[in-house]
């Protein structure tokens, strides 16, 4: 099989926290009916995340979020990739995140049932290898949802 032309990519993730915060991106789309983060700051020691929300989360959502996202890791989800064509991948993949100069190939990467997203970055290989999430703080203005977080081992 060729190797497919995808589009370059100039950050180098830390692949647990990376995999996490896909997990995160699904549990606010589910729990709140959000759009995945549409600003995100991925760090080994820490990360931050931006969501479009009519109000602020309250503490029991917090915790709801935090609860929800160590339980898909400890479902040890296998993480996979496999490579779609552009023309296809809208039924699968919300594409509005994604550059006008896209390659009309993407690489779609799948955390088990649970999430799948367009994306260049590393992970891990299954849910296992990312260890316990914590949101570390939070803060709401104008309709931004800030959430700032940590994976340990």
């Amino acid at each position: 099989m060729e190797e497919p032309v995808l589009n370059s990519h100039n950050k180098e993730e830390y692949p647990p926290m990376h995999t996490a915060e896909h997990i995160l991106n699904a549990t606010m789309v589910r729990l709140f009916g959000c759009p995945r983060s549409r600003n995100a700051h991925i760090e080994r020691k820490k990360s931050k995340c931006d969501y479009l929300l009519d109000q602020a989360p309250t503490d029991a959502q917090v915790a709801e979020i935090e609860k929800t996202v160590n339980e898909v890791i400890t479902r040890n989800l296998d993480v996979t990739i496999e490579f779609v064509p552009l023309a296809e991948a809208g039924a699968i993949v919300d594409l509005s995140k994604l550059p006008e100069d896209v390659s009309q190939t993407l690489r779609i990467v799948r955390v088990g049932d649970y999430d799948a997203c367009a994306c260049i970055g590393a992970h891990v290989n299954n849910t296992s290898e990312i260890g316990t999430f914590k949101i570390l703080s939070h803060d709401f203005e104008n309709g931004r949802w800030r959430v700032r977080w940590k994976v340990t081992e």
